[in-house]
């Protein structure tokens, strides 16, 4: 039997996404709508837009509290399924919502079938018919995403008929992302050592799901789904050398949509041993494993007859500063700092370029502790192990990037969902990120520059401290029972 709480909050949450779906139909990411509003006040003045505004907040709010309410998991499994589902069904209704990067998908899509390399040229170059849907920042720019993606999308044009056609397209292909990452939550949970019910709620129902993977239609969706296939093939059947070259080719296709996945993949090769974890071991079993991923990117990338240009178009998505990305934000602080003293330092660049290192850094030594840990845990235990390394590669990933955008937090939270016990300290940032972005794509962020860069640092500065604390300072967090 349901607790009267649980179905509160199913009924709260549908009835938020309602009202999102209510949002986007008056004032959504829709085709006319370029270009953005320049002030919150031009977006308050334009047609519906009060209405817009209050639904959106509104729905917003439902949403992200119902989700709250059960961050420490649904009543059952087969409850949070049909909850996220009732959830996702208004939101498969509505009109694009919250950025407009669909309509880039779109372009690159028509370039390439059109015959032109999306990676060499940008969409207005290339002639797309739809280009004024695409926001400004991102006209002239080269695609960043992998060749699979390039021919999805190449293929949703080709079949779509025309713009809308092509939308749906898109769109029917993030579902199918999702409903792939949601077959594979409950094993991998269980491997992970945490209940299916909680992880499958966790991000099913998460708010930033509903909204920017469903209704946005973006190609995360499509990343996390083969992303997680490939990781449960791999724990499933460690040390198999044809579950192996399926595992790494599933991690190599979806690298191939959004080269971000790559970080998993040394994790997923401490998965891949079975038996000993030697060195002996790890190199055979990871060698499958890496030979299944190099062979769906060459085969890909061969096929596709783009080759490998896909990796320069990955130095573009930076052209987008905002404080939401951590490292951004502490270089807009010292280039504010700098303006006290007559100075203009230009430190973004720097701020990103040293985050970077630290980024390969932090991620070697990941890998390092989490093979220790795997050598030192029983063989049923290392899958645990290899995720929960895995979860915190792609939380590194997102905080120390020059870009952030709100769906970026589904990465780590995918993982995170079937390994951590203690949810609040990943939730609570996840939910706040669910209000950075309004019904027709403005980002938030470009309204708080100054407060929001000195917020975030503060922010940054606060959990580094805390991190830095000697360890006999720190208080002994009470064990929790395992349920």
């Amino acid at each position: 039997m349901t607790a009267p709480g649980a179905t509160l909050s199913r009924y709260a949450g549908l009835t938020g996404a309602t009202l999102l779906a209510v949002a986007a139909h008056l004032g959504g990411a829709l085709p006319d709508a370029v270009p953005l509003g320049v002030t919150p006040l031009s977006i308050w003045r334009a047609p519906h837009g009060p209405a817009t505004l209050t639904c959106w907040l509104a729905g917003t709010v439902l949403l992200v509290a119902a989700w709250w309410s059960l961050r420490g998991g649904a009543p059952s499994t087969r409850w949070a399924y049909v909850t996220a589902g009732l959830w996702t069904l208004p939101l498969l209704v509505a009109p694009p919502m919250g950025s407009r990067d669909v309509y880039s998908y779109a372009c690159q899509g028509w370039t390439y079938a059109h015959g032109a390399d999306p990676y060499a040229v940008g969409v207005a170059a290339a002639g797309c018919p739809w280009v004024e849907t695409v926001a400004p920042i991102w006209r002239d720019t080269p695609a960043p995403y992998g060749p699979v993606f390039v021919l999805l999308a190449a293929l949703a044009v080709h079949l779509g008929g025309g713009l809308t056609g092509t939308l749906v397209l898109l769109r029917v292909t993030a579902v199918a992302g999702l409903l792939l990452a949601a077959l594979c939550l409950p094993p991998l949970a269980r491997a992970g050592g945490v209940p299916p019910r909680r992880a499958v709620w966790l991000l099913l129902a998460c708010p930033l799901v509903g909204v920017h993977l469903v209704a946005g239609a973006h190609n995360d969706a499509v990343m996390l789904g083969l992303l997680l296939c490939g990781l449960l093939v791999a724990v499933r059947r460690p040390g198999r050398p044809a579950a192996l070259l399926l595992a790494g080719a599933l991690l190599g296709l979806a690298v191939t949509v959004k080269a971000t996945a790559v970080v998993v993949v040394p994790f997923a090769a401490l998965a891949a041993v079975r038996g000993p974890n030697t060195v002996r071991a790890l190199s055979r079993d990871g060698g499958w494993l890496a030979g299944g991923l190099l062979g769906a990117v060459l085969v890909t990338s061969a096929l596709s007859g783009l080759g490998f240009g896909w990796i320069g178009g990955l130095t573009r998505s930076g052209d987008s500063e905002q404080w939401t990305s951590p490292p951004t934000a502490v270089g807009f602080v010292v280039d504010y700092a700098g303006e006290l003293v007559g100075r203009n330092p230009q430190a973004v660049p720097l701020t990103r370029a040293v985050a970077l290192l630290l980024l390969a850094a932090v991620l070697v030594v990941l890998w390092c502790r989490t093979l220790r840990a795997a050598r030192d845990v029983h063989p049923p235990e290392r899958p645990r192990v290899a995720l929960h390394g895995a979860a915190m590669a792609l939380v590194a990933t997102v905080v120390l990037s020059p870009v952030f955008h709100p769906w970026y937090a589904t990465w780590p939270l995918a993982l995170l969902a079937l390994t951590v016990t203690r949810t609040t300290w990943f939730v609570l940032p996840v939910a706040a990120a669910a209000f950075l972005a309004l019904p027709d794509g403005t980002n938030l962020a470009r309204f708080t520059k100054a407060p929001g860069a000195l917020t975030m640092t503060a922010l940054l500065l606060t959990a580094l401290l805390l991190t830095a604390r000697p360890r006999a300072a720190r208080p002994r967090a009470a064990r929790r029972p395992p349920r």
